[in-house]
């Protein structure tokens, strides 16, 4: 299984590789990796702490054990690895403490080595997922204590299946697990591997602490006017088509802040199309007293959830769904379409009800309706959910003292 884990990862690259051909991502993730790790300067007598985030969301993830980390050990020196390039492009606009970011390189046996001996951490956390064996099999040997920060583990996933030996050695390599549920304990006690604590999601963490430090935004209490937002995050163009027909009735109720995923100039454009051009562009507001404004631009949206009454969050109709914890952590009413079974978070927030699945335009209008109804109750519930999750920083930090 080792030889073919070798040719899977090659194979891969290869395929990245004719991808950056004609995608711009994939032609950042090659180039991104190209660079020499001795371009990479560590400052003498400095502890190496490594943490590894897939992208961008994982390091959010991760955000609030790395700071909590360099409170307890303000003198380490903490390196993030991405292997995706949004997390290399957009970490910096987190408040962070993190020393130096890079690509992760590709996971062979000789880019393993050389980055452990480049850099030689004495502690490694891989954040959520992503388990790259000879990376982490020669911190093991170099001697690093490796960790597992909000690990989520589901039972499709290959560790638990016939075939899934050779993954699961990857797992047995790490001190420790923080998981953020108790299933994922359970599977990976099934495994054999009981050096598990169910900490939490660390994002809940993150998502008070984002909250705690927003700021007003002049172009946005423009645009609202004392009104009723609704807010459509990261979603998806199914989204979108999905809810431009409950849209052009709500428009008449509500002011509407669409931040789309895709904020490519073809994509906004299609979008104003939708609605006669007869909308507003964050990035060129005049005030002209529409109804709906385009976030045509990152950075905005997490900030703008303070103005919303209810949030509709995308990703639920292809199974990606973005982060509702942001929205929840101002106590709104949440909406989302009906693929969630990956997010326990989305299960949560229905347990609670606080959170609307919608199928259709016609199902999200009359959820419109009763969220509306029910607001300061949710506001309430939501306020407790995120008093009872909080903590999980700290919790991992106390037990590596």
């Amino acid at each position: 299984m080792r030889l073919f884990y070798g040719f899977g990862i090659r194979a891969f690259y290869a395929v990245m590789w004719i991808a950056s051909l004609f995608h711009p991502k994939a032609k950042k993730w090659i180039l991104g990796r190209r660079v020499p790790l001795n371009t990479f300067k560590i400052p003498g007598n400095r502890t190496v702490v490594w943490f590894h985030c897939a992208s961008l969301g994982e390091f959010d993830q991760g955000l609030p054990v790395m700071n909590a980390y360099k409170e307890a050990f303000p003198d380490s020196f903490l390196i993030v690895t991405f292997f995706s390039p949004s997390g290399m492009e957009f970490y910096n606009k987190r408040d962070h403490q993190v020393d130096l970011a890079l690509y992760l390189p590709l996971d062979t046996k000789i880019n393993a080595r050389k980055f452990v001996a480049h850099f030689n951490p004495q502690k490694v956390f891989f954040v959520k997922y992503e388990f790259w064996y000879n990376h982490l099999k020669c911190a093991r040997r170099k001697g690093a204590e490796i960790y597992g920060v909000s690990s989520l583990f589901r039972p499709g996933h290959r560790f638990f299946k016939w075939y899934g030996g050779f993954f699961r050695k990857a797992l047995r390599l790490f001190d420790h697990f923080y998981a953020q549920d108790q299933r994922s304990k359970d599977l990976l006690n099934s495994i054999g591997i009981q050096q598990v604590t169910v900490t939490g999601d660390t994002r809940y963490d993150r998502m008070l602490a984002v909250k705690s430090k927003s700021q007003p935004n002049e172009i946005i209490r423009t645009f609202i006017e004392e009104k009723p937002v609704l807010i459509l995050g990261s979603s998806w163009t199914i989204d979108e088509e999905i809810l431009i027909p409950a849209l052009f009735e709500l428009r008449q109720q509500f002011r509407i802040i669409i931040a789309p995923h895709d904020i490519s100039e073809k994509h906004i454009e299609q979008i104003s199309a939708e609605f006669d051009h007869e909308v507003e562009r964050y990035t060129d507001f005049r005030n002209l007293g529409k109804d709906i404004l385009i976030l045509d631009t990152i950075g905005q949206l997490t900030n703008a959830y303070q103005y919303a009454d209810l949030a509709y969050i995308g990703g639920g109709f292809t199974g990606k769904l973005h982060n509702i914890l942001e929205p929840g952590a101002f106590g709104i009413p949440i909406f989302f379409g009906p693929k969630h079974s990956r997010f326990p978070e989305a299960q949560l927030f229905l347990d609670h009800e606080v959170a609307f699945t919608i199928e259709d335009s016609f199902s999200f209008e009359k959820a419109v309706e009763e969220a509306m109804g029910k607001r300061a109750q949710i506001n309430e519930r939501l306020a407790e959910i995120f008093a009872r999750n909080q903590g999980a920083a700290k919790k991992i930090i106390a037990s590596l003292s």
